[in-house]
C-alpha cells in the first residue's frame, strides 16, 4: 500500500466478501496527497441499472421521470480526491463504456446533458468476482478491465493472514469506542487466543462485528471469549486456545517475529544463502542481517534451502 499510496495510479482491489477491501481503499486515500480532499464511495451492486449512471455521473433536470432538479454525481463529488467503486464487476455494460471514457479522457456528461465536465479524480475499484471469466463471458469490457487493473492488490481471507488479527482488533476497538462514546476495553488473553484460532468465515467483516458487539455488551472491564462469540453461529464456538501469547503485546511480538523470520528466509533463499546479496536486495547492512539471523535462530542451512 505504501508503495502506491502517494501516486495517482488506478488500483483494483480483489478479495472475497468481507476481507477488508474498503479498509484498503481508505488506507490508499488517507496516505495519499489527496487525503485532504473527498473520498467518495459507490457500491455498484446496490443500485438498479437505471440508477447507476445517474449516481456515477449525475443528471440534468428532466433527464428522466423524477429528475426534478440537476444533481451532481460521484465523479463530481470526488473532484480533487478519490472515487472508490466497490463491486465494480456488477456494473452494467453500457455504464462500463461511459466509465472507460471518463477514465481515459477525464471528462463525462451528466445523464440528459451534453456539456463535458472535466474532473481530477483518482480511481480505486474493488470486486469479489472473477473478472477474467466475466471478460470471456462478455459481461465485462476487456479494455476497462485493463484500465482498472494498472495495479492489482489481492486481499487474502483473514484465516490466511492471522498476523493481522491483533492489529485489526486494536483498530476496531478504538474506532468503535470513538463512534459509540465508550471506553476501550482490552481483550483477555483467552479472548485473543480464541480470535487467533477462530475460522472467521466472514473475514474482516465478521471480526469487526464481533469486536463492536463485545465492546457494547461486555459486562466487565475486559472483553472475554464469551463476550466475543455470544451470538456466533452454533458451529463457530470459540476454538480451543492453542499455545499462544497471553497478552496483546506478546501476540504482536509473535506476529512481528514470524513475519521477520519468513521475510528474511525468503530473501536469503532467493540468493542461495548469500548474506551479502540478500542484504543488498532488502536494503539492510550485512552485519544487521547477520544479527537478525542470530536473534531469529536462522541457520546457514535454513538460509541455503531452495524456496518451495
Amino acid at each position: 500500500i505504501d508503495k502506491i499510496a502517494d501516486t495517482d495510479v488506478t488500483v483494483l482491489i480483489r478479495g472475497a466478501s468481507g476481507t477488508g477491501k474498503e479498509l484498503v481503499a481508505n488506507a490508499l486515500h488517507y496516505r495519499s496527497p489527496r487525503r485532504a480532499k473527498p473520498l467518495v464511495k459507490m457500491n455498484c451492486a446496490a443500485l438498479s441499472q437505471e440508477l447507476v449512471e445517474s449516481e456515477l455521473f449525475g443528471h440534468e433536470r428532466g433527464a428522466f421521470t423524477g429528475a426534478i432538479a440537476r444533481r451532481e454525481g460521484k465523479f463530481e463529488a470526488a473532484d480533487g480526491g478519490t472515487l472508490f467503486l466497490d463491486e465494480v464487476g456488477d456494473m452494467p455494460l453500457d455504464t462500463q463504456a461511459k466509465l472507460l471514457r471518463a477514465i481515459q479522457e477525464k471528462e463525462f456528461e451528466r445523464v440528459g446533458g451534453n456539456t463535458a465536465i472535466r474532473v481530477d479524480v483518482r480511481l480505486i475499484a474493488a470486486t469479489n468476482q472473477d473478472l477474467e471469466g466475466a471478460v470471456r463471458a462478455g459481461r465485462f469490457r476487456e479494455d476497462l478491465y485493463y484500465r482498472l487493473r494498472v495495479v492489482e492488490l489481492a486481499i487474502p481471507p483473514l484465516a490466511e493472514r492471522r498476523e493481522d488479527i491483533p492489529l485489526l482488533i486494536d483498530h476496531f476497538l478504538k474506532d468503535a469506542a470513538k463512534r459509540f462514546g465508550r471506553e476501550v476495553k482490552p481483550l483477555t488473553g483467552e479472548a485473543l487466543r480464541a480470535c487467533q484460532t477462530h475460522p472467521w468465515k466472514g473475514n474482516v467483516r465478521e471480526l469487526r462485528s464481533a469486536v463492536e458487539q463485545a465492546l457494547l455488551l461486555a459486562p466487565g472491564p475486559e472483553i472475554t471469549a464469551t463476550d466475543l462469540f455470544t451470538n456466533a453461529p452454533a458451529d463457530a464456538s470459540p476454538p480451543s486456545p492453542a499455545a499462544a501469547p497471553a497478552s496483546f503485546r506478546e501476540a504482536k511480538e509473535r506476529v512481528v517475529e514470524t513475519f521477520e523470520r519468513d521475510y528474511l528466509l525468503d530473501a536469503l533463499r532467493r540468493h542461495g544463502g548469500n548474506i551479502t546479496k540478500a542484504a543488498e536486495d532488502i536494503g539492510m547492512h550485512r552485519q544487521n542481517l547477520q544479527q537478525k539471523m542470530r536473534e531469529l535462530g536462522i541457520s546457514a542451512e535454513d538460509a541455503s534451502k531452495k524456496p518451495a
